[in-house]
């Protein structure tokens, strides 16, 4: 393992291939057999991915978690910010900003409408929220704290507001001027339906769909309609990573697809039969948090892969943990807690 950890330092995805031809049947990954597949968009995609185990991609995203040190200062650890919290909408981008804290960031400032902003407050004393997401000047005001940002969640509890959706091209943009990483989820989401040349070629951006908003992506983007009663088959989202220019996808369901349609891995982990509100949104935040980390080390390989194997691994952890509990009455609540214990349990280490 540590020779196969060293190559991948140096080598980076053609290690993957190198370790392909080496490693016997079971090894680390494996390449998609060709030659039963027809010409279809999404059959030649799945037929030309590359399926990333798990241990090689847990394995890098170890590789990039800081270690813990008296000389850290603060904020080096991951200063995340959360673009979500309407009236409506509360719950969800604190649960997102918890996570991001509890998962191993530093600080998350939460950009919100003025009349979130008391709520998600009194929520937690850890948050740093700011009222400015319907304010005239949002994205001026917004703008200004995003350089001192290391990777954004733009979606948690947005609402659809016409007002708030103008906002939201300039932020994507600015976000893009200065690399920032992205995770796009929840109403986020629907803003890209109508806008995905937004992030058309954007390497560092995750979208988090679930089954209902993948169907919406890909009937807005490829023009075909999915059956939402139906399991999300992983060709279809490699298709759709593809024709957005390689944005990583990841298509949360009973098994996670995490895909940018160049390499793929599926977490088939056991996670809970629950399916209370808000554990998308716990994802999103250790996802962010994961994503910074990976963008952040120079020396790091499968950077949206890894961090999103970690997040889906890990969000089945806690999931499973607090049923085992909580059982029927599980709420995304009863996961938070969890957080740090799982963490250990994966990386072996604080």
């Amino acid at each position: 393992m540590h020779s196969i950890r060293k190559l991948l330092s140096f080598q980076g995805t053609g290690a993957l291939s190198h370790l392909n031809c080496r490693e016997n049947k079971s090894s680390y990954l494996f390449v998609k057999p060709t030659s039963s597949y027809c010409s279809s968009p999404a059959q030649n995609t799945i037929a030309s991915m590359q399926n990333l185990s798990k241990e090689i991609l847990l394995l890098e995203m170890k590789k990039s978690i800081p270690i813990l040190s008296n000389s850290l200062h603060k904020g080096e650890s991951g200063r995340i910010g959360v673009i979500g919290g309407s009236l409506e909408y509360t719950g969800a981008p604190y649960f997102a900003a918890i996570a991001a804290l509890r998962v191993g960031c530093d600080l998350v400032h939460v950009f919100c409408m003025k009349e979130a902003a008391p709520v998600i407050k009194s929520y937690s004393p850890e948050l740093i929220v700011h009222p400015l997401l319907d304010a005239p000047n949002a994205f001026e005001a917004i703008s200004a704290w995003l350089p001192r940002i290391h990777s954004l969640i733009l979606g948690p509890g947005l609402g659809r507001d016409e007002s708030v959706f103008k906002v939201l091209g300039p932020i994507i943009n600015h976000a893009k001027e200065l690399k920032i990483p992205l995770v796009i989820d929840a109403d986020g989401l629907f803003y890209i339906n109508s806008n995905h040349h937004i992030i058309q070629n954007c390497t560092n951006v995750i979208l988090t769909p679930n089954t209902i908003e993948f169907t919406r992506l890909y009937k807005a983007i490829m023009g075909i309609t999915i059956d939402p009663s139906q399991p999300v088959q992983p060709e279809d989202v490699g298709a759709l990573a593809k024709k957005l220019g390689h944005v990583t996808i990841l298509q949360k369901a009973e098994k996670d697809i995490i895909t940018n349609g160049i390499n793929i891995n599926i977490c088939e982990k056991m996670g809970s039969p629950r399916r209370c509100g808000g554990q998308g949104d716990l994802m999103s935040g250790m996802l962010a948090t994961f994503l910074y980390w990976k963008t952040h080390d120079q020396y790091s390989h499968e950077v949206t892969l890894s961090a999103g194997a970690a997040a889906a691994h890990l969000s089945r952890m806690i999931n499973r943990k607090a049923f085992e509990i909580h059982g029927r009455g599980t709420l995304a609540s009863d996961m938070i807690p969890y957080i740090p214990e799982c963490f250990r349990s994966l990386f072996n280490q604080e």
